[in-house]
């Protein structure tokens, strides 16, 4: 006796594929009158012509219609594959459109409250007293105590040019004289 679960697990295989979707990429085998063809549907449509242009030159109607058929049918199906994309694409197009006309309002909103309150006298800060707002810089604080005078630095010796002596020193200075 077979268990529910081994009944139940055949019955929905093609669940997980994804209906629709990109079909003009997308690889399909066709059963046509004589084999199997195989490929997207733009090489399928270009397959079915050429064998219905075979089947013609050969004499054989009847094979060369049914390629016709198989034909029409793979074109029928890409033209209403591309049509669904450029409906989407022209979706994606407006809502871009839209989003960016609304960044523009803001951003243009944005810049009249900027301006606004620059050119407003009213919401500027008005200076108060002495300090008019302004830092304390060290520059500008009163000198209590005479600052401490800095002797002024020797200029450098220039270097001897003397050859390297073959020691391994590190670069040491030399003892004076």
């Amino acid at each position: 006796m077979r268990s529910s679960k081994s009944r139940s697990r055949g019955k929905n295989r093609n669940n997980n594929r994804p209906t629709g979707g990109n079909i003009i990429n997308r690889v399909f085998d066709s059963n046509g009158p004589d084999s199997k063809v195989r490929g997207t549907p733009q090489q399928i449509i270009d397959k079915y012509n050429q064998l219905h242009r075979d089947a013609q030159l050969s004499g054989d109607r009847v094979a060369a219609e049914n390629c016709a058929q198989h034909a029409e049918h793979y074109t029928r199906m890409l033209a209403e594959a591309q049509r669904e994309m450029d409906a989407k694409r022209d979706e994606q197009e407006e809502q871009n459109r839209q989003r960016q006309a609304e960044r523009d309002r803001e951003r243009a909103e944005r810049l009249k409250a900027q301006e606004a309150a620059a050119n407003d006298p009213a919401s500027m800060e008005q200076p108060r007293g002495d300090d008019a707002g302004l830092v304390d810089t060290p520059e500008a604080a009163p000198q209590q105590d005479a600052p401490k005078q800095r002797r002024p630095r020797k200029p450098r010796q220039p270097k001897a040019d003397k050859p390297d002596q073959g020691g391994s020193d590190g670069g040491a200075p030399e003892a004076a004289e």
